[in-house]
């Protein structure tokens, strides 16, 4: 069990050595064109799902509104 463990920690000293070996050499200027990108596609399924489901979305709310702004 000890020799299990004992490998278990050397594989992850090596996994981290090898992380921060990766993140030294990285560039900190981030990935313009994947946030880019990232964006345009939340925007384009945000447009979809409201148009297909506009109505169901406005019904919906004026539901919700009705429920919260009517006294009983």
């Amino acid at each position: 069990m000890m020799k299990i463990v004992g490998a278990v920690l050397v594989l992850r000293e090596a996994f981290v050595h090898r992380l921060r070996v990766v993140a030294s050499k990285h560039n900190d200027r981030g990935d313009v064109p994947g946030w880019v990108l990232v964006a345009v596609m939340t925007a384009g399924l945000v447009t979809a799902i409201w148009l297909i489901a506009d109505d169901a979305l406005t019904s919906v709310f004026d539901r919700a509104m009705t429920s919260v702004s009517v006294r009983n």
